[in-house]
């Protein structure tokens, strides 16, 4: 039998919560930026679109860990990005759980928005779009009353996916969060520091337990996808 009693352990239990926390702030985080992203990538001039398609795909193309090591030089005390964030804010996502999330949010989000791309571009939706404006309905409620309810599917199928993603995260986080114990380590982070001091057992049961939740996702996906709209 695995040793489940390994997840009871106050490692364990941290990390699990900080997973649940961070699996959570991404799914929020991903619903509101996935149609916007979609969209501006998709239209406007053709610079900022590909920019933008670049961008949002770089973490499916580019190794987490060098991709990790490219944030933390930026986001770090002397870079631009943590000068930025710190005099202006008061805030620094390195070694924190804020960069935790970022990381995790930045690795999901090219599975969130490919899927809601791709319903966006369905020509169908584009005619009865141009028919609710022809009958008078505003931007506002052309995307709650027409554009939402269309591509929901797509749009779950992203989050779930988004949300496997993030779940997964290491390399990344790793780098920008620094897996510190009881501070910025994750699940994904914990296996990996079991299995250094050779607690296989611990890392065994926690793979265990992500192997249960990604079926479960992996299932919520299917049927997202199979469900007629």
């Amino acid at each position: 039998m695995f040793p489940l009693d390994e997840l009871g352990s106050p490692e364990v239990s941290f990390s699990l919560k900080l997973t649940l926390r961070t699996c959570a702030a991404c799914l929020v985080l991903h619903a509101a930026a996935a149609v916007p992203l979609a969209r501006w990538s998709s239209s406007g001039p053709a610079l900022l679109r590909r920019t933008l398609s670049f961008l949002i795909t770089l973490p499916l193309v580019f190794p987490p860990i060098a991709l990790g090591f490219m944030l933390l030089m930026f986001f770090g005390y002397e870079g631009p990005g943590g000068r930025l964030l710190r005099e202006t804010a008061g805030v620094s996502l390195v070694f924190s759980q804020a960069g935790i999330i970022f990381a995790a949010w930045l690795a999901g989000l090219p599975l969130v928005v490919k899927p809601v791309q791709a319903a966006l571009g369905d020509p169908e939706l584009e005619r009865l779009r141009q028919a609710a404006r022809v009958c008078g309905a505003g931007p506002a409620a052309t995307f709650f009353l027409i554009t939402l309810p269309l591509i929901r599917r797509g749009l779950a199928a992203g989050l779930l996916l988004g949300l496997t993603r993030a779940l997964g995260e290491v390399g990344m986080s790793l780098m920008l969060g620094g897996n510190i114990a009881g501070r910025t380590n994750t699940l994904s982070l914990e296996i990996f520091n079991s299995v250094s001091t050779g607690e296989y057992r611990r890392a065994a049961a926690l793979c265990l337990l992500l192997g249960i939740v990604s079926l479960l996702l992996y299932l919520a996906v299917e049927f997202c996808q199979s469900k007629k709209s």
